[in-house]
């Protein structure tokens, strides 16, 4: 009995879609998806519908694609966001709105907890403010299809988004942490500390990567494992006694081999077979 990873599904390109299709069962085990299953609400509820045919127990925590309102889906911000929840929840799918699970099994026990908290441009480079952040990236020829599709409703800004995710959540840890006195595995669409948003390729996208203000949760929360995606850059860190799994399988062809199947890369985070998935690489310090 595993407890299993994966992020950024994409499953609106064929090959990710097919890829999925041919994923194997695993009846015993439980599967935490952090995020970008899709775009289309058709195209998410059909991916973590088939997923939690397959696996004991599927997790789901919301990536910014989910989050996007395209042409046939009238739903913005928080309203998309609730209607996901209640479409994962006809399903059997867990949701950040829903009881954190306890994982039991091998590794365990262990509080797993889904969140969904935003960004908002304090990623940047110390000093700048949000539209300073969004100027600076812009002059690089980077901006985030974020800004034209992730609408805030009801709120402002997406930092105002934010703002009030971070808010519930913390409460809930807190009282998860006080209730269960047991160990957490957290998992965030976007990395929780800002260290980890190196992106050599496009430095400036880190500003669409997180907030400061998640950084003590490893550590606050009691965490073992951090479970993140949306940088599309697989990795293995250990900072402290925490490790951090980015878990992204990620556009086809350049980022993931179709050749090799999706199980391979599905991330072991609990279980006996973890030391057969992590790739260990040597600690950070933060």
């Amino acid at each position: 009995m595993n407890l299993l990873a994966i992020s950024d599904l994409h499953v609106g390109f064929d090959e990710n879609r097919e890829a999925l299709l041919a994923m194997r069962a695993r009846p015993d085990d439980w599967l935490i998806v952090a995020g970008d299953v899709a775009e289309r609400e058709s195209d998410i509820v059909d991916a973590l519908r088939w997923l939690r045919e397959r696996f004991a127990r599927v997790i789901w925590a919301p990536g910014n694609h989910e989050l996007w309102t395209v042409s046939d889906d009238g739903a913005r911000g928080n309203s998309k966001y609730a209607l996901l929840v209640e479409r994962c929840r006809a399903i059997d799918v867990l949701t950040p709105e829903d009881d954190y699970p306890i994982w039991s099994g091998a590794g365990g026990p262990h509080v797993i907890a889904p969140l969904f908290v935003l960004y908002d441009y304090s990623f940047a480079d110390d000093g700048l403010s949000p539209a300073e952040a969004l100027a600076w990236s812009e002059r690089r020829g980077v901006v985030c299809a974020d800004e034209a599709l992730l609408h805030p409703d009801p709120f402002p800004s997406r930092e105002d988004w934010c703002d009030h995710r971070i808010r519930l959540t913390e409460d809930r840890l807190a009282a998860a942490k006080k209730r269960h006195g047991l160990p957490m595995v957290l998992v965030n669409h976007f990395p929780l500390v800002r260290e980890l948003a190196q992106l050599p390729a496009i430095p400036s996208f880190k500003i669409w990567c997180g907030t400061r203000r998640t950084a003590s949760w490893p550590v606050r929360f009691g965490a073992s494992v951090v479970v993140s995606g949306h940088l599309h850059i697989r990795s293995t860190r250990v900072i402290g006694t925490t490790r951090f799994e980015e878990v992204s399988l990620g556009y086809p062809g350049r980022q993931w081999d179709t050749r090799r199947g999706i199980d391979t890369y599905v991330r072991t985070i609990l279980g006996p077979d973890v030391a057969k998935t992590a790739r260990q690489e040597r600690p950070w310090r933060v």
